[in-house]
């Protein structure tokens, strides 16, 4: 590192978490002037999480570290804009992914544009991911440690902020943190790791969402449209899930049965025991929000070696891609893939840079 980098500023967003706080220690090594802020997003209305603890751990590891330590309240931001986006589109029959956009309006969103406001060079978290180059480019790719990789959570970061954003651990895997963090001493350095949505943890999205949307109990069909059970209401569920329907004929209840279909207006669900049935695969999908992560000159390079992850940590697909306009794109599979859910991400890669991203839309 040059010298003219040596006392570069940069504002982490620390969750007290293990990976966000070696993130910091990481940097501060590095000679980075480095400050640590806990972003609040905790409303009254999500759970009943314990933010105050998880920022006490926060404060404890900025003092370990002497660093200073900030807070952000986003709280209000978060429940209008991220909430109220999983809300409505499991209102409207889709299935969201409420930490893909938890990182482009809080930490890549509100917190970034608020850290460069405050002086800061960089913004760093804890995400398992890199920034590297590419063909003279910089661009973001996936992390050393395969089984905790995040970019799939990432892709709507705009391309022009990644000169500005750091991602310390990604070049670790997740052991090597923990060593890490045991080697710099950390007050949180046994704490086990968060599960569930962004920086909330783990609260049952089921049931928040029967207490924000009406739920009505309808009927669960099989192919033939015939009843066979019951469910608690057909926006809870998407393609593919197995769970949190009651199957009551007798002859099939102790076999896995998996949702192929929904119909929003006659409050039904269609269950099949087989998955792979033709109606419930696609060759081709359109994905619209589509943000692209690179150059128009990178793309063309990597545009022959293309794979798709259409669910977080799935299997990589090929598959090649055709623009249609600047936010809508069409990805073709070599062979049929099982349906992907309408709301869902699917991201793009090519030799372990992150391309791009969308949302799908249609389903073929």
């Amino acid at each position: 590192m040059s010298d003219s980098e040596t006392t570069k500023k940069v504002y982490v967003g620390m969750s007290g978490g293990v990976d966000s706080s070696v993130a910091a220690a990481l940097l501060k090594e590095q000679n980075f002037d480095v400050v640590g802020v806990f972003i609040k997003i905790w409303h009254p209305t999500i759970s009943n999480c314990d933010w105050k603890s998880e920022m006490r751990d926060a404060m404890r590891a900025c003092a370990h570290l002497h660093i200073p330590f900030k807070m952000i309240d986003l709280s209000d931001l978060y429940f209008e804009k991220v909430i109220g986006y999983m809300i409505n589109e499991y209102e409207n029959g889709r299935t969201p992914n409420p930490d893909v956009m938890c990182n482009e309006i809080i930490k890549f969103g509100a917190f970034y544009d608020w850290a460069l406001n405050e002086g800061a060079q960089f913004v760093a978290t804890g995400h398992y991911a890199q920034i590297s180059e590419y063909n003279n480019e910089i661009v973001m790719s996936q992390g050393v440690d395969s089984g905790k990789d995040q970019t799939y959570f990432l892709w709507r970061i705009k391309k022009e902020q990644l000169k500005n954003i750091l991602f310390p651990v990604g070049s670790y895997t997740k052991s090597e943190i923990r060593k890490l963090a045991e080697k710099f001493s950390l007050p949180n350095a046994a704490k086990k790791d968060s599960q569930g949505l962004c920086f909330i943890g783990d609260i049952n999205v089921k049931q928040f969402l029967k207490n924000h949307i009406d739920a009505k109990q309808g009927d669960v069909l099989n192919v033939n449209g015939e009843v066979i059970g019951s469910h608690d209401g057909a926006f809870l569920y998407t393609y593919g899930e197995r769970h949190g329907f009651i199957i009551t004929n007798n002859s099939s209840q102790n076999k896995p049965h998996f949702v192929i279909g929904k119909d929003l207006e006659k409050n039904t669900i269609t269950v099949s025991e087989e998955i792979s049935l033709v109606e419930n695969v696609q060759s081709e999908l359109l994905l619209e929000d589509y943000n692209k992560l690179v150059s128009d000159s990178v793309n063309k390079d990597v545009s022959k070696n293309i794979v798709a992850m259409c669910r977080y940590h799935a299997e990589l697909i090929p598959c090649s891609l055709e623009v249609i306009t600047e936010t809508s794109t069409k990805i073709s599979f070599k062979n049929p893939q099982e349906r992907i859910a309408e709301g869902q991400s699917v991201v793009l890669y090519s030799e372990g840079v992150c391309i791009g991203g969308g949302v799908v839309s249609s389903l073929k």
